[in-house]
């Protein structure tokens, strides 16, 4: 097997990584993202006043659900047992909304794809909803800002 590409098998083939020597340890991941729109858009979207409905509570449970389906996502991703999966909403700007979600786990893996996909999932269906009256918003920024691992479980 490579040493550097851990993704890869000795037939240069993709797979998943085998983690079953690793000791499971508390892990938690941070991720954030960016929906940018009109202040007009972004009024409506905090009031619930969207052709769609409320969009805020429906995109906080997108993005947990994405955060729990991960590995049906996303190929190599292990399946992980979340302990917890928040999603949050902060206008930052009058015209930007900050997207911030966090999940936690005793696992041998990393949680970060799971924040990432939570972001991101959330961010689309902000965009969906608010679509309907503004089609030039946009999704930015979606990046992890901290992942940490402490003791053995």
């Amino acid at each position: 097997m490579n040493d550097q590409l851990t993704h890869l098998d000795e037939h240069g083939q993709a797979a998943m990584v085998d983690v079953s020597g690793k000791p499971v340890l508390h892990r938690e991941a941070v991720a954030q993202g960016f929906l940018v729109a009109s202040p007009a858009t972004l009024d409506c979207l905090e009031a619930g006043d969207l052709p769609k409905g409320e969009a805020l509570g429906v995109a906080r449970i997108a993005g947990i659900m994405a955060a729990k389906r991960c590995s049906d996502l996303i190929p190599l991703c292990h399946p992980l047992p979340l302990d917890h999966a928040a999603v949050e909403f902060e206008r930052t700007e009058p015209d930007r909304i900050r997207i911030e979600a966090r999940a936690t786990t005793a696992a041998r893996t990393g949680v970060e794809m799971e924040a990432l996909a939570a972001v991101s999932i959330a961010a689309l269906t902000l965009y969906d909803m608010t679509k309907a009256i503004e089609h030039s918003a946009t999704i930015e920024g979606i990046q992890l800002l901290s992942k940490h691992k402490e003791v053995p479980c």
